[in-house]
């Protein structure tokens, strides 16, 4: 399974003159009048692990209950999340609260010469905007009950943020099909019925600030996409719901970002059942 959606991604990304994804991310972010939320960065190639970085937004903070971070930290998820356009439908474990975050995904591509990676940018928008190479639409689906125990207890939210299909992602978008990834608009849709719909200018964090802070961290590589946050309005999917998402430049959808899949529960033959620890 997991080679077919390496595969299947790889050919994707050559497809649409990208390279491959190698890693996992995601980042959170907050917006200035809160919408955004949470961000994150995804690599497909030969992944041993996966990370998320989470900053928030301030609508989704406060609809989480959550405290306002003061710059972006992140958190794994694994590349086996991942589920590919029209490649089957979102499932939805057993003992499970799921609910859907959708972001905007930067593809990050080649480091300047010499360099191996992209290592302690600088916070400003042309070094920022020359690490990317194209978009991606994605949701980060979140089982909100186990995160919600792992944030009480002080646990990695890894399983929350890890189970296989949850992270759908649409077609890779050009580079050029969005001049600011700061003015766009993207939305969720469940069964027809709006969401989430925000722009990217509310973003506390900006795209500068979040890849400075991560390439602090750890490098930046060639393939990696990292997540750029969720509007307001998240909240449960449940077996049965239609989710359809999108995004609006300049008023306009673009086709190759629309995203719809369909939550199915877990197989009754699967064993899982979440518990609390």
């Amino acid at each position: 399974m997991r080679a077919s959606i390496d595969k299947r991604m790889h050919a994707l990304l050559r497809g649409h003159g990208a390279v491959q994804l190698s890693r996992l991310l995601g980042l959170g972010s907050t917006t200035q009048s809160g919408s955004l939320q949470s961000t994150s960065s995804v690599y497909w190639d030969d992944c041993n692990s996966d990370w998320t970085d989470f900053a928030i937004f301030s609508d989704h903070i406060t609809e989480l209950s959550s405290a306002r971070p003061s710059q972006p930290f992140f958190f794994l998820k694994p590349p086996s999340s991942i589920l590919l356009p029209a490649s089957g439908p979102l499932i939805r474990p057993k003992g499970v609260s799921l609910h859907h975050e959708i972001e905007l995904g930067l593809i990050i591509g080649p480091p300047p010469s010499g360099k191996s990676s992209w290592k302690n940018m600088p916070n400003d928008a042309s070094t920022a905007l020359s690490a990317v190479s194209g978009y991606l639409l994605t949701i980060d689906m979140t089982a909100r009950n186990v995160q919600n125990e792992a944030k009480k207890k002080g646990l990695p939210w890894s399983i929350a943020k890890g189970f296989d299909t949850f992270l759908p992602v649409s077609n890779v978008i050009a580079k050029e099909k969005i001049p600011d990834p700061h003015d766009i608009e993207i939305y969720l849709s469940i069964n027809g019925e709006d969401k989430q719909r925000d722009s990217t200018n509310l973003m506390l964090f900006n795209i500068p600030w979040m890849l400075s802070d991560i390439s602090q961290v750890m490098a930046l590589e060639e393939g990696d996409l990292v997540l750029t946050g969720t509007p307001k309005g998240v909240g449960p999917v449940v077996a049965g719901d239609k989710l359809k998402c999108g995004l609006l430049v300049g008023g306009k959808e673009l086709e190759e970002a629309r995203l719809e899949v369909e939550c199915v529960d877990q197989g009754a033959e699967e064993p899982y059942e979440y518990r609390e620890t």
